[in-house]
């Protein structure tokens, strides 16, 4: 049974939220330079969380989990930073010396197909096309490079390599072990009048935070080992870093693969061409791996969780990122997920309260009959 609510709780509950929202977004706004390892590590231990709860029904105490857990961790890493990540570095190097290159050569192969390929009324107006299409390039690339600028400066600012290294796997090993304890904590004081409808919506946002961070965050890694393998046995130059990228931007609905597929096939194009069969290889790669994400991978690991919109959150990783640089990023899915599950929540709220229903004798006749279906 739906209890109808005044309109002057949800008045008080809606100003309230609205005081957490604008005193957490000026948090971020002063202290946005020196957080990135402490969320970072709140986002490991969050990350790991599940599996300590495996280890602890195994039998090890949340001690020995979390050792376990982050000594591993921290093995893996280091292996990638000393073995992995300066491929990647160097691949990176090469490539954006060579993409002006590309650039040239991938125009030429158009000018050369165009007049076969092409009719008259479209040839006429390729001057037009590619001057459109060089602006719309530069400009894309100007606000990605402004982007990354303000990205790199916030976190370079108080927060370098060797902080991010130190001090994060430290806040990760805290707040693992305690986790569980904090959140009886924090249920702890949590008015006893509203503890249920607290601890729904907590429950909400968990699963929505999870289900992007743990299962979007796996399928991320997943796409990029399997895309940064496809395309390196394809002979693709740069396909580990190409792969890896495409994968690591997957998360962001349709721009992701999108883009990595753009940039995949424009080199195949530069490379290969006119053997058609390593490009048609190229798409194959990135064809299956669609495939796999959308049949596979998304179902198994995301599922129906999310709840995200994927305007929505493309919005929050932009506006997050431009306010807040690379700290920005990290916050933005689980602030545009608690946000959703809010809202949903006020709007329920206000379907139910005197603000939607007033106080004529129909909307008193309607309140009722909203609070006891069973008479309808």
């Amino acid at each position: 049974m739906k209890q109808q609510v005044s309109g002057t709780s949800l008045k008080r509950q809606v100003t309230f939220w609205l005081i957490v929202l604008i005193g957490f977004i000026v948090f971020l706004y002063l202290f946005s330079s020196i957080l990135l390892p402490f969320i970072a590590g709140m986002s490991i231990a969050y990350f790991l969380d599940p599996v300590a709860d495996r280890l602890e029904r195994v039998g090890l105490s949340r001690l020995m989990a979390t050792i376990v857990i982050l000594v591993a961790f921290v093995l893996v890493f280091a292996l990638a930073l000393t073995i992995f990540i300066p491929i990647i570095i160097n691949q990176f190097n090469d490539f954006v010396q060579h993409i002006p290159g590309y650039v040239q050569q991938l125009q030429q192969l158009i000018a050369k197909t165009q007049t076969m390929v092409l009719p008259d009324w479209i040839r006429n107006q390729i001057g037009a096309i590619k001057d459109n299409i060089s602006n719309i390039m530069s400009d894309g690339l100007s606000f990605v490079g402004g982007l990354f600028a303000q990205i790199w400066s916030s976190g370079k600012a108080l927060v370098n390599i060797l902080s991010l290294m130190v001090i994060t796997p430290v806040v990760a090993f805290y707040i693992l072990l305690d986790w569980d304890r904090m959140i009886a904590k924090v249920d702890a004081w949590v008015p006893r009048d509203h503890v249920a409808t607290v601890r729904q919506i907590a429950t909400e946002i968990d699963q929505s935070i999870a289900g992007f961070i743990r299962g979007q965050g796996s399928l991320c890694i997943i796409l990029g080992i399997y895309y940064g393998v496809g395309l390196s046995l394809v002979g693709l130059n740069f396909g580990l870093l190409i792969g890896l990228f495409a994968g690591m931007i997957s998360f962001i609905p349709y721009v992701g693969s999108l883009v990595g597929l753009f940039i995949a096939v424009s080199v195949a194009l530069v490379q290969f061409w006119p053997d058609y069969i390593w490009v048609g290889l190229t798409l194959a790669v990135f064809f299956t791996g669609q495939f796999l994400e959308g049949n596979i991978l998304q179902p198994k690991l995301v599922g129906e969780s999310v709840g995200l919109h994927p305007v929505w959150l493309m919005f929050a990783l932009f506006a997050f990122g431009a306010l807040f640089g690379f700290v920005g990023l990290l916050v933005a899915v689980p602030a545009a997920a608690a946000c959703g599950v809010l809202v949903r929540f006020a709007l329920s709220r206000y379907l139910q309260s005197d603000l939607y229903y007033g106080h004529s004798e129909a909307g008193k006749v309607r309140g009722a009959k909203a609070g006891n279906p069973e008479k309808n």
